[in-house]
């Protein structure tokens, strides 16, 4: 099985062995001379250039229009998806697992994220400028009604699977990008985020996080299986709490 799981990276960074993975150097139109080494996501059919507003997606539509593979994914230079828990990259998936996942199923997933004291739609209000979520609903329900209930669904529940990771067979893959990308592109036509700070601009690798649940429940035909993620690096959980509890007093801003 012809696999490929894409390594969205922006800086010098170490990456996996294996050669099922593939690092792409995002924004690389934008910063032509910061890497040489790795592949960038300026070649083709591609939209580099949106890198400050896309993030890591711009390393997945790269995928999707140039890869002719069986499978393709996503994670980050620092986050991956692994059967165990070790901060290790040699214990990430390997393609004999990857392939062994993708017998029962069509798409791979990290576990949800869990807020629990909150839904999605607070949470993303509590951090994030509110226009471009309302213009998501907005254009789902002129444009995408049948994914509208999943999207309100999406909403209302504590967890989702976040971070724009997973690993999808040919087929789903496909149909997912080709909608998630519309849908970008239309809200895109309708917020004007010049005058938000460098980290709001980042507007639709923030709505993609919830987009993505909303397509998997709208199409239950492509079945799904979970594994765990792991952070390379050490975290500050009691600094990220604090700024959680922060946000939720005095709303988003830059972090």
């Amino acid at each position: 099985m012809n696999i490929k799981i894409l390594v969205a990276v922006h800086k010098n960074y170490r990456m996996p062995d294996d050669p099922m993975y593939l690092p792409v150097f995002v924004g690389k139109e934008i910063h032509p001379t910061v890497n040489r080494t790795f592949q960038g996501d300026n070649t083709g059919d591609n939209i580099s250039k949106k890198n400050p507003h896309y993030n890591e997606l711009t390393a997945l539509y790269w995928g999707w229009k140039n890869l002719d593979v069986d499978a393709l994914g996503l994670v980050h230079y620092r986050r991956y998806l692994t059967m165990g828990h070790s901060k290790d990259l040699s214990t990430i998936l390997n393609h004999e697992q990857v392939e062994e996942l993708l017998t029962d199923a069509d798409v791979i997933l990290p576990k949800k994220r869990h807020y629990y004291i909150e839904t999605n739609e607070s949470h993303y209000l509590h951090v994030h400028e509110h226009e471009p979520l309302e213009i998501t609903r907005q254009v789902l329900k002129e444009k995408y009604p049948q994914y509208l209930p999943a999207f309100e669904k999406v909403m209302k529940q504590t967890s989702a699977h976040y971070f724009n990771m997973m690993i999808m067979k040919k087929q789903p893959l496909d149909e997912y990008c080709t909608w998630l990308f519309d849908v970008l592109g239309e809200v895109d036509k309708k917020v004007d985020y010049s005058d938000y700070t460098p980290y709001e601009q980042r507007v639709f690798g923030f709505l993609s996080e919830l987009l993505l649940d909303t397509w998997l429940l709208t199409n239950p035909q492509y079945k799904t299986v979970e594994v765990n993620r792991v952070f390379l690096e050490k975290q500050n959980w009691p600094l990220k709490i604090v700024k959680f509890l922060k946000r939720k007093v005095t709303g988003h801003g830059e972090h």
